[in-house]
């Protein structure tokens, strides 16, 4: 839709490279430096794009952008937790811009308005769905199933047999993410949206 063009070109533009240079920048104070050789410890928008990512955030509001190398090695000599922050940062950052841009939204200063009429979006529009998509890349990346970084935060908490589990599993993160993403919410079970919905109301409703 056109309405939410404008949005997602933004997602691309802000979200995306902030989520990816949060990994880079968390790895880089734990000592490891892979990010930092690879020019990824950046805020320049083309340094992170994936082009299949890129195209499905454009049509859905799902997408990812180019994985930070991070060199696990070095990390766990730092922490053993050291790879679970660099994980999480990522979601963190997302959720962080949607707190920020929900702002004028809880204070009222952006009139409401969901309308579609015009072409070019209203401010509130913008925002609202600034906010979305923000919070459905937080969302979607702390699933727990690889390549994700939810699997990387959940690993390190889980007992040995678990997390050998998880490794077991690991090969066949992408199929699942495709039923996810694609065969569950066309059966009626649109998880993601039942945990974003929530969410949303508490940014922008709830009252301070």
């Amino acid at each position: 839709m056109l309405m939410t063009l404008i949005p997602k070109l933004i997602i691309l533009m802000v979200s995306f490279p902030v989520h990816e240079f949060a990994h880079a920048f968390v790895a880089d104070q734990f000592g490891d430096d892979t990010p930092r050789r690879a020019g990824r410890l950046t805020l320049y928008p083309p340094a992170h794009w994936d082009l299949l990512g890129s195209i499905l955030l454009l049509v859905s509001f799902i997408g990812w952008a180019k994985p930070v190398p991070i060199n696990p090695y070095l990390l766990n000599r730092r922490s053993k937790w050291a790879e679970m922050w660099v994980s999480l940062a990522g979601p963190l950052s997302n959720l962080a811009l949607a707190l920020f841009a929900a702002i004028p939204l809880r204070l009222g200063l952006v009139q409401a308005d969901l309308s579609s009429g015009s072409i070019i979006p209203s401010l509130y529009i913008i925002l609202f769905y600034f906010i979305y998509i923000n919070i459905a890349l937080a969302v979607f990346n702390l699933i727990p199933v690889s390549p994700l970084d939810g699997e990387k935060v959940l690993t390190p908490l889980l007992p040995p047999s678990f997390a050998q589990a998880m490794e077991r599993i690991r090969p066949y993160g992408p199929i699942l993410l495709m039923l996810i993403i694609f065969l569950l919410p066309n059966i009626g079970i649109d998880f993601l949206s039942w945990i974003i919905n929530p969410i949303m109301y508490l940014l922008i409703k709830f009252p301070f």
